[in-house]
């Protein structure tokens, strides 16, 4: 069973606030640690704090807008009929699960998940391929809904548009019940702060929650020995790739001698004249100091490091 709620005449601050009080498809895959642009803290994040940002980018906007060329797209190809459903739909079962979902599917028990890609990510749809955090939205969305198909609609700027057909998996969606009841039940009602998992997402976090240090404060470091000793190998092992990477671009280097560009059937390589052009801050600030304080722009911030004892 599922209950529905109108979003037709919602404002979207209304509609953002009503977003905290579950997870929805586009939260689905960061839980499961497959979206490269979230982590399951930063939804954490977000699901605990009152804050809304009401901020766009072009790319959120573009997204939107092309929202119903997609959707057009797809019954041009396909045949079918899509309508809009203006509600967000809440799981009885499970009632930290919500979906807004773009579309459903006239006549069929399905829905329509409309995305838009860049020319630079299309291999990630290649050969029927879909990225796997908004495979993870669709089935969240058949989880949520009830529905036993979902399709999704891509189109990838200037190149194509495809789309596919997601049939349900009993298998995947108890994985998703498990993963997600975990995650609202022992971590957002909680307010426990999930692992961190070496993301981005993360790290922006821990910056934001423990931003500023206070003065002379310190604590014993226990159980992280082991971990920091691999943290060393880590770092070693990173320096002999690094050198090696090196090693093979001087090579390069040394075979295009004068010449600006090498290629093949399967590399293009450029080494290019650049001018770059910087500041002398110090300069500035011992022969200008009025200048520099003008102008200058303090940031704050923590710096970690590991030094041994």
């Amino acid at each position: 069973m599922v209950k529905t709620i109108s979003t037709e005449n919602m404002r979207r601050d209304e509609w953002l606030k009503l977003r905290k009080t579950g997870i929805g498809g586009s939260d689905a895959g960061a839980i499961c640690g497959l979206n490269p642009y979230a982590s399951p803290m930063s939804v954490y994040q977000d699901k605990i704090t009152e804050h809304i940002s009401l901020e766009d980018n072009e790319s959120m906007r573009q997204g939107r807008d092309l929202e119903d060329y997609v959707a057009r797209r797809f019954m041009e190809v396909t045949g079918l009929k899509v309508r809009r459903s203006n509600v967000m739909y809440r799981s009885q079962e499970y009632p930290f699960m919500i979906a807004d979902v773009d579309r459903l599917i006239v006549g069929e028990n399905a829905g329509l998940e409309c995305k838009t890609a860049s020319p630079y990510s299309s291999d990630k749809w290649k050969d029927g391929e879909i990225p796997p955090h908004y495979l993870i939205q669709c089935y969240h969305y058949m989880l949520v809904t009830g529905k036993k198909e979902w399709y999704i609609a891509v189109l990838i700027f200037g190149q194509e548009f495809k789309y596919a057909k997601i049939k349900w998996d009993e298998s995947m969606i108890q994985d998703l019940i498990a993963i997600e009841t975990d995650f609202w039940n022992n971590h957002v009602v909680p307010e426990i702060m999930p692992e961190p998992d070496g993301s981005e997402a993360s790290e922006a976090v821990l910056n934001e929650y423990f931003r500023t240090a206070k003065s002379n404060s310190s604590i014993p470091l226990i159980g992280f020995d082991e971990k920091l000793g691999r943290r060393e190998e880590i770092i070693g092992l990173m320096k002999k790739l690094e050198q090696e990477q090196k090693q093979i671009e001087q090579e390069i280097k040394l075979y295009m001698k004068e010449n600006e560009t090498a290629f093949n059937e399967k590399y293009r390589i450029t080494w290019t004249n650049v001018d770059t052009a910087r500041l002398d801050t110090k300069r500035i600030k011992t022969e200008r100091p009025e200048i520099y304080n003008d102008f200058v722009n303090v940031t704050n911030s923590r710096r970690f490091l590991v030094k041994a004892a």
